[in-house]
């Protein structure tokens, strides 16, 4: 098990360092896609079941087809790609940067001290993710609500952005 978080974990990273040095939004979105499936194998090795799948579903389903179509928007004839020297360097450079990063941070890495939420507890009669979404809607709905409001004008800025002044999104007919 500590192989294959080790994995999902270097996949993670490696893809992060793919959508920070892409310029293109075609290969940025693969690199997302990619980060947010290693991102809920790293969630469900955790223990995490019910909110790696709440994730990959809201994230996938929504935010994704967001990105998609202000990308679509945004569209270049031909876009650079991974292999291209540039993004190959500042993929190098953003690589070495996270080594030196994690360097730093390498003392409080234990990897025993990877266990999931139940094995915390002796009698753990409540999963610590689904006790946690009903923590979320109980406690937490007006920042649900404005949560919303703030992805929908993120939408409305980013159609702005992506078209330019003469052509946009709420322009009159």
């Amino acid at each position: 098990m500590t192989y294959l978080m080790c994995l999902l974990l270097i996949g993670l990273v490696l893809g992060l360092v793919a959508v920070a040095s892409n310029p293109s939004p075609y290969f940025a979105a693969l690199g997302l896609v990619v980060v947010a499936g290693l991102g809920c194998g790293v969630l469900v090795g955790h223990g995490g079941c019910f909110l790696s799948l709440v994730l990959f579903l809201i994230y996938l389903g929504g935010m994704l087809v967001v990105f998609a179509y202000s990308a679509a928007l945004a569209a270049e004839p031909y876009p650079e790609s991974l292999g291209s020297w540039p993004i190959a360097g500042s993929m190098v450079i953003y690589s070495l940067g996270a080594v030196l990063v994690s360097s730093v941070f390498w003392g409080g890495w234990y990897e025993g001290s990877w266990l999931c939420v139940e094995e915390l507890g002796e009698f753990c009669a409540v999963r610590g993710d689904v006790a946690g979404v009903a923590m979320m809607y109980s406690l937490g709905g007006g920042m649900l609500v404005i949560s919303a409001w703030v992805l929908l004008l993120t939408l409305f800025v980013v159609l702005e952005l992506t078209r330019g002044l003469s052509r946009g999104t709420l322009r009159a007919v």
